[in-house]
C-alpha cells in the first residue's frame, strides 16, 4: 500500500479499472434530515477509507478496519484536515446563460427578453456552442459540480455541444433541447413536431453513451402552444423513464400569464399535469408560489421541486419555504440548484448560504446537514438518479468533492472557534467557495483542472 500526500500527488497515469482510495473525514447521507432525525440521516466517519474501483465506490468504512484489507500497491491519497463529500449536484441550471450571468433585468419576463432570448440565437453554432459548454463544465467541475440538469437551447447543436463535451469528462449529466413555440424572438422558435423530432433524435443518439442522458425540456408553460405540450406529453409517455425538466410559479406575474394562456386549468401544475409532464423523474424550478394542492399533487405524482435561491433573490422572486414543502403528510422532493444564469454564480457552497438566508425569511432556520443534503442526496433523489449518485456507499458511481475547511485567513480562524461538527459545516457552507474545493472526483478518477479529462483518463 502506497500512501500519498493529496497536497503533492505524484504524477501517475491512472485507469478507469484500476483500483484507488482515498482517506479522510467523510459525510455523507442514508436519508432526508428534514423528514427523520440526525441520527438516523447523517452518516459521518472522522476517518474514513473510500475504495474505488471501476468508476464506482467498491467499500468505505473506517479506515483502522479496512487498511489492513487492502491489497498491495493501492495507493491511497490522504485527506487529513479536510471533508470527503458525495459530489454535488446542480438539479436546474442553463448553460448558454453563462456569458450573461450577473445582467440587470427588471422582472424575469423582462430579463428573458432583454437578455436570455437574445444570447440564446448564437448556440447553433457548433464551436461557439462547444466552447461555452466546455468552459461551463469545466467550472462545474472547479466548483465540486459532478451532476447537474441542464437546459439548452431550442438548437440542438447546443444539446451535442454539452452532452460532448460531457462525455468526454466522463460525466454524469442530463441536459435537453429547450421546446417553445411562441412569445419568444422567432429564431428560437421551434414547432410541436420540430420539438418532438429532435428531442426524439437526441434521445436516440445519445442513449447508452456513457453517463449522459437527455432530458424533455418545455422551457415554460408561457412558450409553448397546447399543441406542443402535447406532443412532449405523448413523447413522454412513449418514453416513460425520460427526465422532464420545466420551470414553474417562479413570479406572480408569471403565474398570471398562465392564467390568461390557460384559461381552462385550475393552475399552473394543472397545465403540466393535463398534458402528461407532471411524473416521477420531472423537476420543476422555482416553485416557490406553488398552493396546498399544487404541492399535494407533486407529491402524488413523484414530480420534484429545484430549489434557485440565487436566482429568487436576484430577480426578486420571494423566497421558497423548503420546510413547507417537506410536510410528512404529503411530501415533496426537493434539490438545490444555481441557475445560472440568473443564479450568480456556480458555487454550490453559496448556493447552500443563499438557501438557508431564504428559509430565515420564512421564519425557519435549516440545519447544516439538510443544506448539504439538498446539494447531495436529495438533487439525486430529485432526478431520480439516487441508486446512482449523491452517497457515498458501496456500488454507487464514484463522484466525490473534498472540502478544504480552512482554505481562507478568515474560514482557518473561524474553525479554531467551532464546537462541534455541525458548527464547523455550517461555518464553512456560509463562508465557503471555489477556494474550498481541494479537489473533484469524477468516477473515482480526481479531476485535473488544467485537463478537458480527469487526471490520467
Amino acid at each position: 500500500m502506497a500512501v500519498s500526500d493529496a497536497r503533492n500527488p505524484k504524477k501517475k497515469s491512472f485507469r478507469p479499472s484500476e483500483v484507488t482510495a482515498i482517506r479522510g473525514p467523510m459525510l455523507t447521507f442514508r436519508t432526508d434530515p428534514w423528514m427523520v432525525s440526525e441520527s438516523e440521516s447523517v452518516d459521518y466517519e472522522s476517518d474514513a477509507l473510500v475504495v474505488m474501483e471501476n468508476g464506482l465506490i467498491r467499500e468505505v468504512g473506517p479506515a483502522d478496519r479496512m487498511l489492513p484489507q487492502l491489497e498491495p500497491g493501492v495507493e491511497v491519497t490522504r485527506w487529513k484536515d479536510h471533508l470527503i463529500l458525495p459530489g454535488f449536484i446542480d438539479c436546474h441550471t442553463h448553460f448558454p446563460q453563462t456569458d450573461m450571468i450577473a445582467a440587470r433585468g427588471n422582472d424575469l419576463l423582462d430579463w428573458l427578453n432583454r437578455y436570455t432570448f437574445v444570447e440564446e440565437q448564437g448556440f447553433s453554432a457548433p464551436a461557439h456552442a462547444r466552447e461555452v459548454a466546455s468552459f461551463f463544465l469545466d467550472e462545474q467541475l472547479r466548483h465540486g459540480v459532478t451532476t447537474s440538469s441542464v437546459f439548452c437551447t431550442t438548437a440542438p447543436e447546443s444539446v451535442e455541444a454539452l452532452l460532448t463535451e460531457a462525455h468526454r469528462r466522463h460525466l454524469r449529466i442530463m441536459a435537453g433541447k429547450v421546446c417553445m413555440d411562441r412569445n419568444a424572438p422567432e429564431a428560437l422558435l421551434d414547432s410541436p413536431g420540430r420539438a418532438f423530432a429532435e428531442t426524439c433524435k437526441l434521445l436516440h443518439r445519445w442513449k447508452g453513451q456513457g453517463r449522459v442522458e437527455v432530458v424533455i425540456t418545455p422551457r415554460f408553460a408561457p412558450t409553448s402552444s397546447e399543441y406542443q405540450l402535447a406532443a412532449l406529453g405523448a413523447f413522454a409517455k412513449e418514453f416513460p423513464d425520460s427526465p422532464i425538466q420545466s420551470h414553474i410559479s417562479e413570479q406572480k406575474a408569471e403565474i398570471s400569464w398562465v392564467k390568461r394562456l390557460f384559461p381552462k386549468d385550475a393552475d399552473y401544475t394543472a397545465v403540466y399535469a393535463r398534458h402528461g409532464l407532471l411524473k416521477k423523474r420531472s423537476i420543476f424550478g422555482h416553485g416557490i408560489h406553488l398552493s396546498e394542492s399544487e404541492l399535494r399533487r407533486f407529491s402524488e405524482s413523484g414530480a420534484s421541486i429545484a430549489h434557485c435561491p440565487t436566482s429568487n433573490f436576484f430577480l426578486g422572486s420571494g423566497c421558497l419555504k423548503v420546510s413547507r414543502l417537506k410536510k410528512s403528510t404529503r411530501p415533496v422532493k426537493v434539490g438545490l440548484a444555481t441557475d445560472v444564469g440568473a443564479g450568480t454564480g456556480f458555487s454550490m457552497l453559496q448556493t447552500m448560504n443563499e438557501a438557508y438566508k431564504a428559509a430565515k425569511m420564512k421564519g425557519t432556520s435549516p440545519t447544516a446537514f439538510q443544506l448539504l443534503y439538498l446539494a447531495t442526496r436529495g438533487s439525486a433523489e430529485a432526478l431520480g438518479l439516487e441508486n446512482r449518485i449523491g452517497a457515498i456507499a458501496p456500488g454507487m458511481e464514484a463522484d466525490l468533492v473534498v472540502l478544504d475547511p480552512r482554505a481562507t485567513p478568515l474560514a482557518a480562524r473561524r474553525m479554531k472557534h467551532a464546537e462541534s461538527l455541525h458548527d464547523q459545516l455550517f461555518a464553512l457552507l456560509t463562508l465557503g467557495d471555489d477556494r474550498h474545493i481541494a479537489a473533484t472526483y469524477i468516477a473515482g478518477i480526481r479531476w485535473n483542472m488544467g485537463a478537458a479529462r480527469p487526471s490520467g483518463a
